[in-house]
């Protein structure tokens, strides 16, 4: 069976961004009550913070694309694949020797099914 490795970004899920947007108006109301008046360049840079979250996670909601927060390899068949990947070779030499040395087919059977695993595309 072939293996096929596809790379997949991971989205928020709607619940995630929905809390996201909730926390970032949350930042924004402090940032503009008590962070602004009280820390002045801190709380314009809490301020920019909170509508930074808010705005990320709306684009989100909203669209339901843009960035994925992190990426995941994934293995699949590759039933409908047409090309096999570089270490499919090696694999199918390694269980073809190992079938030879426990005379589970002879020598014969070996040279055949060798050469015909050499002549597959690379």
């Amino acid at each position: 069976m072939l293996f096929r490795r596809n790379r997949i970004y991971v989205k928020p899920s709607k619940p995630a961004l929905i809390l996201g947007v909730i926390f970032g108006i949350f930042f924004i109301l402090i940032g503009v009550t008590q962070a602004l008046p009280r820390f002045g360049v801190f709380g314009v840079f809490w301020t920019l913070a909170g509508v930074a979250i808010t705005g990320f996670n709306v684009y989100h909601l909203v669209t339901g694309r843009g960035a994925g927060f992190y990426e995941v390899d994934v293995q699949s068949t590759g039933g409908d694949r047409t090309e096999p990947a570089a270490g499919d070779f090696e694999t199918k030499l390694r269980k073809l020797e190992r079938l030879r040395q426990d005379n589970l087919i002879t020598e014969t059977e070996y040279q055949k099914k060798r050469d015909e695993i050499l002549r597959e595309k690379w």
